[in-house]
């Protein structure tokens, strides 16, 4: 295993992660941006932009970009997230340039086609759709609007339908001249590849890219609030959200040893106490969300309306627990659980590009792996409990509910519990 960098003359930067024992390669640009960077009105363009990348360049339409990638038994995809957009492709070693420059391509020559943006436009409004019918995807919308009201990272990704209704050929081309600039990407890679080789690749079909023209700072606010929906459902969904950690906080490992040990597996303190003893739910979980200068620490739960007033108290109780109520044994199981998760996924070529791209835009560079579980080993049960107190301390409590409401109680007696 070897990991390198390199930066081109125009700011972009290279990184790779040469594994010679495998026969694949995954290749992904990492844009830097995402729906936190847009304004009220650009509402899932980020998320619109991918989509459409895929639709026809100045070489290829939208069947020979897949057509390319699936001839050689490949994959190609892409997501939009709340801070970044990536592309990428899955092949084998001998393909890395066709995955190289069928992403360059998409990223610097798509010709957004009037035809395809109308039938494009349709199945993002379909997708939207589909959030609304899924009550746990639309409770992450709920709660993540309560955290941070009136706020580009308190809208949905996909938008709504009135904004991709309306969005233009010209808001496309804008918004990719704006943001899809040289310093503002990472191309990273992961497999049997020789790093020279490939930087001299990206920089054959990324070298004409102009340097980045800045980012624009969005801040943000943390706030705390309710948002509930009505909803005819055998289900009431809820999730409970206190302000968090960004990536750069010194806790940041001590948020993800808590969440692990508070609801992140079957041996987890919700999930015994919550599922197992009591019967009150099927699913049950907490989480620990990081934003480059924020985050969110959430839990979420889906239960019967009508043990919705025994379930909250139990919840509250079980993360009161955790100030003064841990052991060391849960730390370190809670610590071997994140470890060997993240040398699982170690195994796989398109799990290293992600790690490799995500930890250089977060961070500016890779960052090793035994520094990761070192600082993960070095979590006390001390800790977590000044960890858990910092979540409660201001109580400022963000709930999202889908589902039937009768049985909720007022916003103000739920975050009471928590207090």
């Amino acid at each position: 295993m070897a990991i390198c960098e390199t930066v081109l003359k125009n700011g972009l930067r290279v990184v790779s992660d040469r594994l010679s024992h495998v026969e694949t390669v995954t290749v992904g640009t990492w844009v830097d941006v995402g729906s936190r960077h847009e304004s009220k009105s650009e509402n899932g363009l980020s998320h619109m932009l991918e989509h459409m990348a895929f639709k026809g360049t100045k070489r290829r339409d939208a069947l020979k970009i897949a057509e390319e990638i699936e001839d050689a038994g490949g994959y190609l995809n892409a997501y939009t997230s709340r801070e970044h957009t990536t592309y990428y492709a899955r092949l084998l070693k001998d393909d890395l340039s066709l995955g190289v420059d069928v992403i360059a391509d998409i990223l610097q020559h798509s010709t957004f086609e009037p035809i395809e943006l109308e039938r494009e436009r349709g199945v993002i409004i379909q997708e939207i759709g589909q959030a609304d019918d899924t009550p746990d995807d639309m409770v992450f919308d709920l709660m993540q609007e309560a955290a941070y009201p009136q706020q580009p990272l308190g809208r949905p990704i996909l938008g709504t339908s009135d904004l991709v209704n309306d969005f233009t050929r010209d808001d496309l081309n804008h918004y990719m001249s704006k943001h899809y600039q040289a310093e503002q990407m990472t191309v990273a890679a992961s497999g049997n590849l020789d790093h020279d080789e490939f930087t001299r690749m990206v920089e054959d079909h990324y070298g004409d890219l102009k340097p980045s023209r800045g980012k624009i700072k969005k801040e943000i606010n943390y706030r705390g609030g309710c948002q509930i929906k009505e909803k005819e459902l055998e289900q009431l969904n809820l999730l409970f959200g206190f302000e968090g950690l960004s990536f750069h906080d010194p806790d940041f490992y001590t948020a993800q040893v808590m969440s692990m040990l508070f609801g992140g597996g079957m041996s987890s303190r919700l999930f015994q106490e919550v599922r197992e003893r009591r019967g009150l739910v099927y699913s049950i979980y907490s989480f620990s969300a990081s934003y480059m200068d924020g985050g969110v620490f959430g839990i979420h739960a889906g239960t019967s309306p009508s043990q919705v007033g025994e379930l909250i108290p139990v919840i509250a109780d079980e993360m009161k627990k955790l100030i003064d109520n841990v052991t060391e044994a849960e730390v370190q199981r809670a610590a071997r659980q994140i470890k060997a998760a993240m040398l699982m996924s170690q195994e796989s070529t398109t799990s290293r590009m992600e790690r490799l791209g995500r930890q250089v835009m977060i961070f500016g560079k890779p960052i090793a792996s035994s520094k990761i579980t070192a600082q993960i080993d070095a979590v006390t049960k001390e800790d977590i409990s000044h960890f858990t107190q910092r979540l409660l301390l201001g109580n400022d409590l963000s709930l999202g509910a889908v589902g039937s409401l009768k049985d909720l109680e007022p916003y103000d007696k739920v975050a009471a519990l928590f207090s």
